[in-house]
Formats: C-alpha cells, structure tokens, sequence
C-alpha cells in the first residue's frame, strides 16, 4: 500500500489527533511512534533507517496508508520520494514555545526515564535518530526549540507548494480535506493524547501502574 499521507510533523503537534483522523478518512491504518511501540520487531528496521541500511519500507509502512509522528517525521525526504503521490502533512503549534512546553512535559520523560529492559533498543533508536536528524539535547530549551525551527524550515523549502499542507490541531478537518478531495465528517476532529492522558499513559508504561 502506497502512503497517501507523509507526516513531516514531529511528535506533540496533535500526531494522534491526525492519527485518528486519518484512519477515518482513509480508511486504512496510520502509523505512528505507538505503532513502534506495539510492535517491537520493527525496532531494529528502524535502527537500520538511522544508520542507513534499510533496504525499503515496506516492512515497516507496507500496510499502512498514511503515517505521521516520530519516527516517521525525521525521514520525510526519503518517505515523500517513495511515496511521490502522496500529500506532506507538516503539523506545528502555534509557536515553538507552545510545542516545547508540551514535548519537555511529556514525550521527552519517557526518553529519560528508567524503562523496563524490553524497551531500551526502542530508546537507543529514539536517541540515536534524535541525535542525527533532530537533536538528543531534550534537556536544553533553546537547543530543542532551535531543531524543531530548523526541522520545519526544511519541509517547507523542499516540498513544493502544490503538494505541502502545513496544519495546527486548531484547523480541524477542512484544511486535511480540502487538499485530499474528500469530505468534510459530520462529527468534530479528534482530540485525543492530552498532557493529561499522555502522562496516565506514560505511568501505565514506566511504572507499570
């Protein structure tokens, strides 16, 4: 299955919401960091993509119709040339501040945290794509507001205009619709994978409660 959908965003810029919404309009799954989760034997293909020795996706995204999220969001380049119809999805916040407020309280503690043994290749691979394509400075607010800057500069000059969708979880599904020619769902855009239930989940995974 050929993505539909190239997810430039990286993580806390409403992923989960587009994951779900996408789902829906498409029909098909949408990958995302908890499909890495859910399933550790790509782990190691993932590795492969950071060191540049995966042969093709398809073991990864071959079943998917869309994908969005780290990891994906730090292999755009090669992702929208694979998938040359595909629609670039560039979802941001409203500011750098706004994202990095919401990525230091959530994402980026699981990182850090004392995992259980079975997800350290998940944090080694997290890490190492970080430092090679983002920054693993997770801690330093200006180094991690200056990549993500840098991150979103860089889809928007190499993606032609005609093909990018630049999206905020505050737009909802006109802007997604309008550019695959789809319509418009009759029930309000997901809102899901708060602050709040991010840091329930991230419990249920670090501490086990």
């Amino acid at each position: 299955m050929a993505l539909r959908v190239v997810g430039a965003g990286v993580g806390r810029t409403g992923t989960t919401s587009l994951k779900a919404a996408l789902e829906q309009l498409l029909g098909g799954p949408c990958y995302h960091m908890f499909e890495v989760m859910a399933h550790p034997e790509h782990v190691p293909l993932w590795s492969q993509a950071v060191s540049g020795e995966l042969a093709g996706w398809d073991p990864i995204l071959g079943d998917y119709a869309s994908a969005v999220d780290w990891p994906v969001a730090s292999f755009w380049p090669e992702l929208a040339e694979a998938n040359p119809d595909a629609l670039v999805l560039l979802s941001t916040r409203d500011s750098a501040d706004t994202w990095w407020t919401s990525a230091h309280n959530t994402i980026f503690t699981v990182v850090d945290a004392d995992l259980p043994p079975e997800m350290h290749d998940w944090r080694e691979m997290v890490i190492a794509m970080l430092r090679t394509r983002f920054t693993d400075r997770l801690d330093d607010e200006a180094a991690a507001k200056a990549a993500y800057e840098r991150h979103n500069e860089a889809v928007r000059r190499a993606v032609p205009a005609e093909r990018l969708l630049e999206w905020q979880p505050a737009d909802g599904w006109e802007p997604i619709c309008a550019a695959l020619e789809l319509p418009v769902p009759e029930e309000p855009f997901p809102v899901t994978n708060t602050t709040e239930e991010f840091l329930k989940m991230r419990g249920q995974i670090v501490d086990g409660v």
